[in-house]
């Protein structure tokens, strides 16, 4: 089996913590492992696994590199989204990418939370061994509460081996509904996650979406690959209709089974689906960070920076970052996501950006911001080496704290070392690298009439940016 790892969506149910440019999947948030990396170290065990393929939206290249390269996971490919277009086009990617027809995919949203990993590799033991057969897969969540934000898995009374035939997939239900669902014994969360073998999910895709089919392939033909990653192609793939794994296939096909999965499972779509999986003190309030809370219970308190104290709260939800801080009862967490849209509306930074930005060279935290100037903390790993660029709209000053900076502006060369600093006038083309064996740390004031990350027009790029 391929695991398939998709790694797409934008979690903006999570804010503060997950922003579009660094969403949840690449986040820490129930372990010192990320979301994505748990993903891929509950499949340890399984022998049967080749190298994963990873999708992943082209903004996040450099996130997905590094944390698999921190679990010394090195992946068939990494693929490149030019943008969103749900996971029946991402999974066909996937599958255009396998070396055989015959290879069998395992498709794992990165965003999972899954306790019982022995019952998870069981269950996916079992998938491998139908897929196999040619049936489509789908593992159906044993509900354990009326959940009106999950898909339901009708299942049907035939069985296929340990799984079961699907009568229908439904769409999120009302309360009512879902607690008949539960009642019946008959239903499933759909997890949105599957295993088949490549080829036959797209022959199923010829069959119900030839036109998604047919862009996916001319994207994909027209990709460029290089040592690291696929780019798919932006023109073609652009037109390929947006739609879900469930509505492009496994809803229409009479291949397909589901495996009941009971594994304390979760999707971490909000904070109060994350305060359900937190360690959580005597009061029952899960609590991360700098936090002192009096006479607080069923509260989920995380503090990023500085400290945070409550009082009289209960159900509550407190989230503080760096640039921002996020307060609603439980109840409205999944409300959150109306914020992020307001964000963008008023064309906030805070909708997309952390104050600390994350680039394959290193890493800047802005520390102050006015109308006409802007201060960073710049830290730049041994080796790394930014962008031959220049600006339109602001100068630059930079001050070396730690290290040494190899700095080329204009024709010049020049080596800075400690307490040293240099000018870089507007317009001026200018790059900066480090060529010591130490993280180089650096203060830059910015100034001039506009001082977005876009005011940037990159001539030569050793990471591969435009």
């Amino acid at each position: 089996m391929i695991p398939v790892i998709l790694s797409g969506g934008s979690g903006t149910r999570l804010w503060p913590l997950s922003r579009s440019t660094y969403p949840k999947q690449f986040l820490p948030l129930v372990s010192d492992k990320t979301m994505m990396q748990e993903t891929l170290l509950r499949l340890r065990g399984i022998t049967s696994l080749q190298a994963p393929i990873a999708i992943c939206n082209k903004e996040h290249r450099f996130l997905m590199a590094e944390q698999l390269q921190a679990l010394c996971s090195k992946p068939q490919t990494i693929i490149l989204e030019p943008v969103g277009r749900n996971t029946a086009p991402a999974v066909a990617l996937a599958a255009l990418a396998a070396k055989s027809p015959d290879d069998i995919l395992l498709v794992l949203p990165a965003d999972h939370v899954i306790r019982d990993v022995a019952a998870f590799q069981e269950s996916v033991n079992k998938a491998e061994a139908l897929a196999e057969q040619g049936f489509l897969v789908t593992f159906g969540i044993v509900p354990t509460a009326a959940e009106t934000g999950y898909g339901y898995i009708k299942r049907a009374p035939k069985m296929q081996g340990d799984a079961y035939e699907v009568a229908e997939f439904v769409e999120k239900p009302n309360l009512e509904t879902a607690q008949k669902y539960v009642d019946s014994g008959e239903y499933y969360w759909n997890s949105g996650m599957f295993a088949f073998k490549a080829g036959r999910y797209l022959e199923e895709l010829e069959k119900f979406a030839p036109e998604m089919l047919k862009h996916t392939k001319i994207a994909f033909e027209l990709a460029d690959i290089d040592e690291d990653f696929v780019r798919i192609n932006q023109c073609d793939f652009v037109q390929c209709p947006s739609d879900s794994i469930d509505y492009a296939v496994m809803e229409k096909s009479d291949n397909v089974v589901v495996i009941p999965l009971d594994a304390d499972w979760s999707d971490v779509g909000s904070w109060s689906a994350l305060w359900e999986v937190a360690e959580k003190d005597s009061d029952n309030n899960a609590i991360s960070g700098d936090v002192i809370a009096i006479d607080t219970e069923n509260s989920f308190i995380h503090s990023a920076n500085k400290l945070v104290a409550t009082v009289g709260l209960k159900d509550y939800v407190v989230i503080e970052t760096d640039d921002a801080v996020m307060v609603a009862p439980k109840a409205r967490v999944q409300d959150v996501k109306h914020v992020v849209a307001k964000l963008k509306e008023k064309q906030r930074d805070e909708a997309m950006f952390h104050r600390k930005g994350y680039r394959p060279w290193g890493h800047y935290d802005t520390v102050d911001l006015g109308d006409r100037h802007k201060t960073k903390r710049i830290v730049v790993v041994p080796g790394g080496i930014l962008s031959e660029q220049k600006h339109h709209h602001r100068a630059e000053h930079w001050i070396v704290v730690k290290g040494t900076a190899l700095v080329t502006k204009g024709g010049e060369t020049i080596l800075l070392t400690e307490n040293e600093s240099t000018y870089i006038s507007l317009g001026v083309v200018h790059r900066l690298e480090n060529p010591g064996v130490i993280p180089l740390e650096m203060v830059e004031v910015q100034s001039g009439s506009y001082l977005g990350e876009d005011d940037i027009v990159r001539f030569n790029d050793k990471y591969g940016r435009t």
